[in-house]
């Protein structure tokens, strides 16, 4: 047998086939093939990812359910804009009990807060320190929302009486619907 230049030609070009598809074919694939494999690994732990997620759900639905119950509860703490005449009676009352004497109020315009309104109220009131505290403890007690800001306490020179003072009370109220405050 005869090695001559076409056997040559015909010889590289056999030899050549396997690396030109290499090249063309498998080289291309075989990155395909790791991209796949890579987009899998992906999907798969954004899928253990939502199972533990989807998981969850329970527990906040049953944490939704608390919260639901505890701002019921707190709802039902605040008085409606009908009932805030009756709250200002309780702590006029408060406050005589306590042996101070009967508060002069001034009302202030409702603050909107969130959901619910503020009702400010200027009161001013005097008697003797004890009292005031019996007061304040009082205030304390009540079932209603309330927070007394701005308080100025001064020592009083007449006789009988230790201290004045003048505080804001904010009650909270809910508005009743249909009905403006």
């Amino acid at each position: 047998m005869r090695f001559g230049t076409r056997e040559l030609i015909l010889f590289l070009a056999v030899l050549m086939v396997p690396i030109v598809s290499y090249f063309v074919i498998f080289k291309p694939q075989s990155a395909n093939i790791d991209q796949a494999k890579s987009e899998i690994v992906h999907k798969r732990e954004m899928l253990d990812s939502l199972r533990l997620e989807t998981s969850r759900n329970e527990d906040l639905m049953a944490a939704n359910e608390s919260i639901k119950t505890r701002i019921d509860e707190m709802e039902a703490l605040l008085p409606s804009n009908k009932e805030i005449d009756l709250v200002v009676r309780q702590v006029s009352s408060l406050a005589v009990d306590a042996g101070l004497s009967p508060p002069t109020l001034k009302s202030s315009k409702p603050v909107a807060a969130a959901r619910f309104r503020e009702q400010p109220l200027v009161m001013s009131t005097d008697g003797s320190f004890e009292g005031f505290y019996d007061f304040l403890l009082a205030i304390e007690q009540l079932p209603r929302i309330t927070r007394i800001v701005d308080m100025t306490l001064k020592d009083s020179s007449t006789e009988g009486i230790e201290l004045s003072a003048e505080f804001t009370l904010s009650i909270y109220f809910q508005v009743d619907e249909g009905v403006s405050p």
